[in-house]
């Protein structure tokens, strides 16, 4: 049972992480610059292996994961501006990629169905 328990308390931290805001209040309670704090989020990396990957719910939170591990931007989240200029990012990431996909997938659909033209041969423009 302890180690179900260490699974889920590291799988809801690390996906904690996805949250500017929440980073913005680590950093100014001095958590970001704790060394077994540090360490402790080196250690998480493992989250980014595709047999844990799978049970994130949101996967931003692993870029943000590893951005925590450059000193700069530990250091940087402590101004409220930054997280709330990441904050802003994620969201037109989001929007931009819910579009964007949208648009694929409609042109896919549109590919499969549209009838194959078979290959031409020759050169067309010589005729």
């Amino acid at each position: 049972m302890p180690a179900k328990n260490r699974f889920q308390s590291e799988l809801e931290f690390v996906q904690c992480l996805a949250n500017p805001n929440y980073l913005n209040f680590l950093a100014q309670r001095g958590f970001l610059r704790d060394r077994p704090f540090i360490n402790y989020l080196k250690y998480l990396l493992y989250w980014k292996e595709p047999e844990y990957a799978k049970f994130l719910k949101y996967p931003h939170c692993l870029h943000m994961l590893e951005l925590l591990q450059y000193e700069h931007f530990r250091k940087e989240l402590v101004n409220a501006q930054c997280a709330k200029f990441i904050d802003e990012q994620q969201l037109l990431h989001w929007q931009h990629y819910s579009r964007k996909r949208t648009r694929l997938q409609q042109a896919l659909a549109e590919q499969q169905q549209a009838p194959q033209q078979p290959p031409q041969h020759g050169n067309a423009s010589a005729k």
